[in-house]
């Protein structure tokens, strides 16, 4: 197996890697870092989140940087400011033994001025996101004249978070570049196209197939009815009594919600979404990392750039429109060679949609039955068990109260305490999923082989024919009255897909996701179905608005001329 020594690395990185620990590269290191020293001007890594990409970059660039010229010679940029944290922190261990190197990070959410006098104190590299280092070009605060090597560190979330305009002003602002390595868990058609425009002949490194998931993880999905989709959540979680995990929402409104249920229910839950200030979502981080809460509920938008060690479990609440996105969250487990799950909560409309991302992912999903109340409680159980048999007892000063809790359960047996101590424990689990129902809906087949839908009150294919009515009593559909159609000219060409037009209409619009119904996608337009008591608040709070230098128009779709 190769070490990090016969890499062709200075010795003084191979002295700090092995103060780290490390000692055989990961694969896209092993492949990476030989290219990179070669010469190599421009590079295009793809390999998942978690195996290893920074050093694949970082280790190289230390290497070629001169700390003996005091200005920024590598620009590193990256999507969000957890993420350049993360880098920053990982280039000093490696730069340990190279006093005379600095690297400087620059981030929205932290003082501008702070971080002007830090780039003016003289660094080599410097790890920024894009609107802040936009701001510091603007401003004049920045020197990229004398820029050789940029690197862009998981470029497709950047193009996902519509950053491309700022990638490709930044690298316009790097003329004198020598070198661009782009890393990316994916490849789709934006990233080829900035590679093709700002890269020449660059060599492809490739770790796994392209969208492929880690094989460390097990996909599993879970098929309910939409009404059932927080009870099965719940469900999934008191069966996984041990998980440490984040689970995925489309919007920041579903991700608030859930978050304030489960923990009005006793669950040590936080929620990450775009409403959160700087400051509060620091916080919310610092509990997570540090265990004091077990489950993070966050959209991806939120979600992107966090670097978590030990997560256990994914969850996604609703399945995501891209397969990229499944594959970033799926990556936030099963890292460094651990195993983890990413467990999907699917709706029978969502089945099509979990086959495609199947095929494309290239990896075996399981299909598992929720768990019984009984299930649940026979779990929770054997946990408290093994958790009573190892815990460890240290001696201490309750050891003078041993002797009155001999007295005082003296006629009583072991028996009986350990029903009492089961009781204690349970009462809530027994109680709660008593007479639990079945949340399943199970796949039948018809003799020719079609697949039947059976949910728990008989429905076929576990939808009604339109018009459609929904849990609320609100009708959808053909003929309905209950709901209206809006037309709005923004589509898949700027830059949208569902889940991201999903949360942009509703945070502009101040609604709730329940007042919407079925939503349609053009390249150049989308209709949205929604509630016709709101749909006037929506047209007045869109209409009109800019987007991207582009004037919005919605209306409904019956009045479009």
């Amino acid at each position: 197996m190769i070490t990090f020594d016969a890499l062709g690395l200075d010795e003084r990185l191979i002295q700090a890697t092995n103060a780290l620990g490390f000692v055989n590269p990961t694969p896209i290191q092993e492949k990476a870092i030989p290219v990179l020293l070669s010469g190599t001007k421009d590079l295009v890594g793809l390999a998942q989140t978690g195996t290893g990409k920074t050093a694949a970059f970082g280790l190289p660039l230390l290497h070629l940087v001169n700390e003996q010229a005091k200005h920024p010679q590598a620009l590193v940029v990256c999507p969000t400011r957890e993420l350049c944290m993360q880098i920053v922190n990982e280039v000093e261990a490696f730069k340990k033994f190279i006093p005379g190197m600095f690297v400087a990070a620059v981030y929205g959410g932290a003082p501008i001025g702070q971080q002007i006098r830090e780039l003016r104190r003289g660094v080599q590299v410097v790890v920024a996101t894009p609107g802040r280092l936009i701001d510091l070009i603007e401003r004049k605060a920045i020197d990229l004249e004398q820029i050789k090597y940029v690197i862009l560190d998981e470029a497709d979330e950047m193009l996902n978070m519509g950053f491309q305009d700022d990638i490709e002003f930044i690298l316009q602002n790097t003329p004198k570049r020598e070198s661009t390595w782009l890393f990316s868990a994916t490849m789709p058609p934006e990233i080829r196209r900035v590679s093709k425009r700002y890269m020449k002949d660059p060599v492809e490194v490739t770790v796994g197939k392209v969208n492929s998931a880690n094989k460390n993880i097990d996909h599993q999905y879970y098929l309910t009815s939409a009404q059932h989709r927080y009870e099965a959540l719940k469900r999934l979680i008191d069966f996984n009594p041990g998980i440490y995990g984040i689970i995925f929402t489309r919007t920041k409104a579903d991700a608030q919600d859930i978050a304030e249920k489960l923990t009005r229910e006793g669950y040590d839950i936080d929620a990450l979404h775009g409403d959160l200030t700087q400051q509060q979502r620091d916080k919310v981080m610092g509990d997570f990392r540090e265990k004091t809460l077990q489950l993070l509920i966050a959209t991806d938008v939120a979600a992107r750039g966090i670097d978590v060690q030990g997560i256990t479990h994914v969850i996604n609440y609703e399945l995501p429109d891209d397969v990229e996105v499944y594959t970033h969250r799926s990556g936030r487990t099963g890292r460094a060679g651990k195993t983890g799950v990413c467990m999907s909560i699917v709706h029978v409309r969502e089945l099509g949609k979990m086959r495609q991302i199947q095929t494309i992912v290239q990896a075996p999903f399981h299909k598992l039955e929720i768990p019984t109340g009984k299930d649940v409680c026979r779990k929770q159980f054997y946990h408290f068990m093994d958790k009573l048999l190892s815990l460890e007892v240290n001696h201490g000063d309750y050891e003078a109260y041993v002797p009155m809790l001999e007295e005082k359960f003296a006629d009583m047996s072991k028996e009986e305490i350990l029903k009492r101590v089961a009781a204690m424990e349970f009462d809530r689990f027994l109680k709660y999923y008593e007479n639990a129902e079945d949340l399943n809906v199970r796949e039948q087949r018809r003799e020719r082989g079609e697949r039947l839908m059976v949910g728990r009150v008989g429905e076929r294919n576990g939808e009604r024919k339109q018009p459609y009515t929904d849990t609320r009593g609100r009708k959808f559909g053909a003929g309905s009255g209950d709901y209206t159609k809006l037309f709005v000219n923004l589509g898949t060409k700027d830059g949208f897909y569902k889940a991201s037009f999903l949360q942009f209409i509703l945070d502009m619009s101040e609604l709730q996701k329940d007042v919407l119904g079925r939503i349609d996608m053009k390249e150049m337009n989308s209709w949205i179905e929604i509630d016709k008591r709101v749909a006037q608040q929506m047209i007045r709070a869109i209409d009109g608005r800019n987007y991207k230098g582009r004037r919005i128009r919605m209306n409904e779709a019956d009045s479009r001329r």
